[in-house]
């Protein structure tokens, strides 16, 4: 995913050096050209062969002498917990988007349900037998991951003991499955205004939204603007704004919600959203241009 959202800032920003963040933690400038001609980001490796940099470390005391500006097409992991964020401030090196502070709160969704942002009741390991009995579906997701990674729904036994076995190797927070309309709203923070964009209405395929109906499926419908009644988009916006604020984000964010009837409910917040031709902030972002 975050070769994708390269391809749609390399496209955006046709002078931008591209340097390339392997998996094993060396850095590398990438070609221009092997990375527009790269078909299937989602699926395929980038082959990069360019210039070696070296470790992160090295690359960050680089970008620092340099004076360089960082435009960050990074999702999960580092980029998005606060840690690569930390690194850059440490060395004075200038990025785009979220400080570190609001980047660890916002990639912690336990911590985010602890602030005075309205969200849906969290439960336990323990407490998701008798969860399970109320509710009647829960779902539950690693408390330090993005893009619906390791998404998980629990709807019998069978399903609680697979949540005992994943949560034993990551944290994991669970919730009440909301069965109404899911929605996500953007925030762009230009020349120090913050600007809500126009909610998206989201309609998987199958009724999930996971990684493969983002990314995957061609039958996802995502609707910029959202249909949804002009005081529930407007409600969105808002709700968007006061996350961004709570968690001190700063140059952009998308918030994601629960829309039942006439009530707005937040789910979570990511400081670095996908930038890909598929995502959401994007469709926004379009969806605002003047005509």
């Amino acid at each position: 995913m975050s070769v994708a959202s390269t391809q749609t800032l390399a496209e955006a920003l046709p002078e931008a050096e591209l340097w390339f963040w392997r998996r094993d933690g060396l850095v590398q400038v990438c070609s221009r050209d092997v990375l527009m001609r790269h078909a299937r980001p989602f699926e395929v490796d980038l082959p990069v062969t360019g210039e070696p940099i070296g470790s992160l470390e090295v690359a960050l005391d680089r970008a620092s002498r340099e004076h360089r500006l960082l435009v960050l097409g990074l999702h999960g992991g580092m980029a998005e917990s606060g840690e690569l964020a930390a690194l850059c401030e440490a060395r004075g090196v200038h990025f785009a988007g979220a400080g570190s502070a609001a980047s660890r709160l916002a990639f912690d969704k336990v911590a985010v349900a602890q602030t005075s942002l309205a969200t849906p009741p969290t439960l336990t390991l323990a407490s998701a037998p008798a969860g399970l009995a109320t509710y009647g579906k829960l779902v539950a997701e690693p408390v330090a991951d993005g893009s619906s990674y390791g998404l998980l729904f629990v709807e019998s036994p069978d399903d609680l003991r697979t949540l005992g076995e994943v949560a034993q190797k990551e944290i994991y927070l669970i919730e009440p499955f909301m069965a109404d309309v899911e929605a996500t709203c953007g925030v762009l923070e230009q020349n120090g205004a913050l600007i809500a964009l126009p909610p998206v209405e989201i309609s998987p395929a199958d009724g999930v939204f996971d990684y493969a109906a983002k990314y995957l499926t061609s039958t996802t419908r995502e609707i910029c603007p959202a249909g949804f009644k002009g005081q529930v988009n407007a409600a969105l916006q808002d709700a968007a704004m006061k996350a961004h604020a709570a968690i001190g984000a700063s140059g952009y964010s998308r918030s994601d919600y629960i829309v039942a009837g006439d009530r707005v409910t937040f789910l979570e917040i990511n400081t670095l959203p996908s930038l890909t031709r598929a995502s959401l902030f994007p469709k926004e972002l379009a969806a605002a241009r003047p005509r």
